[in-house]
Formats: structure tokens, sequence, C-alpha cells
């Protein structure tokens, strides 16, 4: 190809992370180029909206922003080589749990294992966050972008909830999660069989670009779950590297394995207090303007992504987390599929959420649907 797709981001972001396995387990051709460059901000930023990343430009010159949005796309361009949504109406419900799960319940943990262990950590990062955010720039430049944007990311972790006192928590909840999903590996290549599907790509950005590249959590991983990081090694190569799984099937399963299921509740368990927190967050803003017009965020900023902070119980211990609409977009791809699912199906899916306890996956949301126009996340009309 000639004129290749252009992935614009940076080696450690969880969202670039995500897209650059998809194009490359899809043997689709593509550039990447830094989110520093100056062109990305005078080009692409006034474009999008706001300084966000991945953003990828198509070989037609169309801009594509947001992982989810930029996976669609080729899906619906028929540009990959195989489905990463299962057929079965209850494993495509799973593969949008995980998707929700993937992309955003794990941040807290990502968060902390990258910007809590400085003396394993630092000198790995700051390179990192460099090579992405100042390309060929002086090591005094260097320092300067490092130390602001440390300072903005260490701002972030707080906000995702770490804290003193959560940090314990966040710390045995995220080994049990890897526990489960060790496990699970055990037994399958990936997530839900055979092939990877959206919610290996959702969990991928985290599970790779924070905890299995830098170097406290991935040698935590290593040690605790060896199967986990062989399928990062797995989900980041176009071939099917996966020798300890010999005759398995390259389809997605038809039906979801107790270690499957075992993970569907942890997420129920870790995940939903905050969700439901969220939304009901989320509810009484949305109340206080009535007169918000559709189609705008609400915000003095267009570009912004936070509508404020929500406190919650979490494991036995209270936290706070920045709310974000984008979580409520989807949280309406889990209840989409659902509803696309066809009369037939719903008990079966039914009985799934409820024998997992994700039961209020099916009935969350808020009063106004998130829609994502002009890269942005606006709210719709009243429902």
């Amino acid at each position: 190809m000639n004129n290749p797709y252009t992935l614009w981001g940076t080696p450690g972001s969880l969202y670039t992370a995500k897209v650059r396995a998809y194009l490359r387990k899809h043997r689709i051709e593509f550039v990447e180029r830094a989110a520093g460059e100056p062109e990305f901000r005078e080009r692409l930023v006034p474009t999008v909206g706001r300084w966000i990343i991945p953003v990828v430009e198509t070989p037609d010159g169309d801009v594509l922003q947001d992982g989810t949005d930029i996976l669609d796309y080729f899906a619906a361009q028929s540009n990959g080589r195989f489905p990463i949504v299962p057929d079965t109406p209850v494993m495509r419900v799973i593969a949008h749990v995980f998707e929700l799960f993937g992309g955003e319940g794990l941040l807290r943990p990502a968060m902390h294992y990258r910007w809590n262990f400085d003396a394993e950590n630092i000198a790995f990062i700051k390179d990192d966050f460099c090579a992405g955010l100042a390309p060929g720039v002086s090591r005094a430049e260097k320092d300067a972008v490092f130390d602001f944007a440390s300072g903005r990311m260490r701002k972030a972790t707080e906000a995702f909830g770490v804290s003193d006192a959560s940090v314990a928590m966040v710390e045995r909840s995220y080994r049990e999660f890897l526990q489960l999903l060790n496990t699970h590996l055990e037994g399958s290549p990936y997530l839900l069989g055979g092939r990877p599907s959206i919610g290996d790509y959702a969990l991928f950005g985290p599970l790779f670009a924070h905890l299995g590249r830098d170097p406290a959590p991935a040698s935590l991983m290593k040690r605790e779950a060896p199967s986990v990081y062989r399928w990062t090694e797995r989900m980041n190569v176009p071939e099917d590297s996966s020798p300890e799984h010999p005759g398995a099937s390259a389809e997605f399963a038809q039906t979801a394995s107790e270690t499957l299921l075992a993970l569907l509740r942890f997420v129920s368990d870790d995940y939903l207090p905050e969700l439901r927190a969220h939304v009901a967050f989320a509810n009484s803003w949305l109340a206080d303007r009535p007169d918000l017009e559709a189609g705008t965020n609400g915000l003095e900023k267009p570009g912004a992504r936070m509508i404020g902070t929500a406190s919650f119980a979490w494991r036995g211990v209270d936290i706070a987390s920045t709310v974000m609409p984008y979580r409520f977009w989807l949280l309406q791809r889990v209840q989409d599929a659902v509803e696309q699912a066809g009369a037939s199906a719903q008990p079966a899916i039914t009985a799934l959420l409820s024998d997992t306890g994700l039961s209020d996956l099916m009935s969350l949301q808020t009063s106004r649907p998130v829609e994502r126009r002009g890269h942005l996340e606006v709210w719709g009309a009243s429902r």
C-alpha cells in the first residue's frame, strides 16, 4: 500500500495499544507517528476538537478518533481478517461487557502500578513518555515535558480512586483479577475462544501498555500470571502464537466456561459499584440542567470529558472517582447487544447476567443517552 493508515499515539498509551494490536492482528498496513509531533497538535487536534489519542487517518484522508470507533470502522469496511464480535447472542453480550470493563474498569490498577512505583518504573516511563510526547528534542526539554505530563497523570491516578486508603485494596483486587484471567487463559488462547474479540482488545490496552510493559507490574504479571503475559504477546503479533493450546479451534466459543463466568462475577464485584454511583451522579447532574441542549456536553469546554466526581463504597473502602460520559456510551453498547439479541435469546442472557451478578447492566441508564458526534461525547435528547 503506497498510502497506508496512520496511527497517531504514544508507546505507553493503553488506548493506542488497543488499536495497534487490532491493526497488527488483522495485518492492516499502517505507520505509527508520535502524538507529540507538531503536526498532530497543529493539524489533528483542531479536527478532533481536543488533544486525545489514538487518532487514525485513513488512506482517503478521513480522521477517526477513539479506539472503539476505530475498530467499528474497520469492521464496517470489512478490512479485518475475521470478526471480533461473536455471532452467539450470549457471547456477544459478554464481549461488550469486557469492552466496557477492559477500557474503563482497569484504570485504577493501571494508573497505580505506573505512577506509584517510581523506584522500579521511573527511568522506563520517563523515556517512554518522551518518545511519544517530545520526539527529537533536547534532554532538558524532555525533562520539562515529562515533569508536566507526570504531574497531570499523578493527579489523574488520584481522580480514578487511588489513595492511601484504597491502595492496598487496589493491589489485592488486581491480583485477584490476574489469577482469574490466568486460570481462564490456561485453557483458552483468547478471552472468548480461539480468536480475539472486542473484549480482548479492550483488556489488552491496560494489561499491555501499563501493566505488561512498565517494569513493576510486568514483573508481577510474569511471576503470578504467566498465561496472561503470554496472551499479551499473542495479542501483539499477527500470527496466532499459541503452541500451549494445541488443537484449539480458531472460532469463538459457543458457551461461557466456568472460568469465564468467574471473570464476569469479578466484574460485578469490582466495577458495578462504581458504575451505579456514576449513573446516579450523572442523572442528578442532568436533572440540574433541564435546558441542556441536545448535541452538547453541557460543559464550559466542549472537549472536556469529565462532569464531576462521585463517591461510593468499593470493596469496603470509601473512594471517589471521576465521572465520564464516555463510560455510559460503552454501557449503552452492552444494552444494545441485549436488545438486538431478540426475544428467543433474552432468557439465556437474563440468566447469565443474573447468575454473575450483572443484572443491573440491563437497567442502569442515564436519563439522556450519550452520543458520539464530531469525535466528542455529547448528550442526546431525553429518553
